[in-house]
């Protein structure tokens, strides 16, 4: 149990400060290099394979790079026998010349090539408005659920966090050039949501200090509501960035970028809960006052 309080906004300049910082080089990554997107938005040829022992996905991986494929994705589709490759172009026969390559590195593997199919372009850059229209959505959802759960003022310092977040999580990943498919576009969906658990406990316990803590004013209010909700705070982040490790680690390459996209935003996400969102309702200037629902004016008819 946390005794003394941690005075977490004695540094709120400090933070914002490198938070701006951090948030430019950011967009600078995503406006100069770009995002990396796969071929699940760019569009390329998916290569079905069906293996009749369990196919060991590095080997095949290294097979094929060896043969010239170095971009390929290769990963386990449902049985551990069948395996999925990814590689970009459109070519018809190229179903035929991964599996001579394979064949050619590997004499002893038997394999059977089940289906060749090819993605557009068109279909990637369909799937890409609508993954940025689906993060618009679920942004101004969360504003409108805030705005009437609690007050317009934490809806601000919300959607705040979370724009921070996805920025700083985009940028991070553009600058190192990470492939941005769609289980990394499922990951930064994720991230807003576990951001926003964060955001809202905090946020619940500034509501009820409001109640407590009545000579306080509203930076020790919030220092007081982050310090007693940091224990919960870290054994979330801890336990959640345990599992993220393992899957980094031992999920393979259809995993990685989920793993790691998530990762990023479980640090930034936990910083934003603190550092952006509870900053924003003191620069609003949220008083107890702003909690107060209207008194009901209409006027009621007594006449018998």
């Amino acid at each position: 149990m946390i005794k003394s309080t941690i005075r977490f906004m004695a540094i709120r300049n400090i933070a914002f400060a490198i938070t701006v910082v951090i948030s430019l080089i950011g967009i600078g990554a995503l406006f100069v290099k770009g995002l990396n997107f796969g071929l699940d938005f760019t569009g390329g040829t998916l290569i079905e394979l069906s293996y009749e022992q369990p196919a060991n996905l590095e080997q095949i991986k290294q097979n094929l790079s060896k043969a010239g494929f170095e971009d390929a994705v290769v990963q386990s589709f449902g049985a551990s026998t069948d395996v999925l490759v990814r590689l970009a172009g459109e070519d018809p026969q190229l179903g035929n010349k991964v599996a001579e390559a394979l064949r050619q590195q590997d004499a002893a593997s038997v394999f059977e090539l089940k289906r060749v199919e090819f993605v557009g372009p068109q279909v990637g850059e369909e799937l890409r408005d609508q993954g940025g229209l689906a993060m618009l959505l679920a942004l101004g959802g969360i504003l409108l659920y805030l705005a009437f759960r609690f007050q317009w003022k934490f809806g601000v310092g919300a959607v705040a966090s979370l724009v921070h977040d996805v920025i700083v999580t985009l940028g991070i990943l553009a600058f190192f050039q990470i492939p941005f498919d769609l289980t990394v576009l499922a990951a930064v969906l994720a991230m807003i949501g576990y951001s926003l658990n964060d955001t809202i406990i905090i946020f619940d316990r500034i509501r009820e200090n409001f109640r407590v803590l009545r000579r306080a004013d509203l930076i020790e209010n919030i220092d007081v509501s982050c310090t007693q909700t940091l224990l919960r705070t870290i054994a979330t982040s801890m336990s959640t960035a345990l599992a993220l490790f393992a899957l980094l680690l031992f999920g393979g390459d259809s995993l990685h970028g989920f793993a790691l996209a998530l990762l990023v935003g479980v640090v930034v996400g936990t910083y934003s809960s603190i550092y952006i969102s509870a900053p924003v309702l003191i620069w609003l200037k949220l008083t107890s006052e702003d909690l107060i629902p209207p008194a009901n004016t209409a006027e009621v008819d007594e006449r018998p």
